[in-house]
């Protein structure tokens, strides 16, 4: 399985802060869930390196942690097409935005 980042952990920070300034989880959501399967993945890689571990057991985890890393990217990558994201700020779209701060308004 390859490993690849196509989100930066800065750019992942981003969507996680544009969430909690505008109140939208599901985005950050999904990014903090990639941060979590890349700590997964790095540990497995880590412990692979350790000859007196099962390597078929930490190569199991790592493999598997890969292939979700790549579903949750491309989840995002559909959500940032979807919801109409700056791509190069990793800004909420203004639509967005509005939407958000009724919804506070209105509690």
């Amino acid at each position: 399985m390859v490993y690849e980042e196509r989100f930066s952990d800065v750019e992942l920070a981003q969507v996680i802060s544009e969430g909690l300034i505008y109140m939208c989880a599901c985005p950050a959501q999904v990014a903090e869930a990639i941060r979590k399967v890349r700590e997964l993945y790095r540990y497995q890689m880590n412990c692979l390196q350790n000859s007196e571990n099962e390597r078929i057991v930490h190569q199991t985890i790592a493999d598997t942690a890969a292939a979700t890393h790549a579903q949750l990217q491309d989840c995002m990558d559909q959500i940032l097409v979807l919801e109409k994201w700056d791509r190069k700020t990793l800004q909420m779209p203004p639509y967005l935005r509005v939407k958000q701060l009724k919804e506070i308004s209105s509690d």
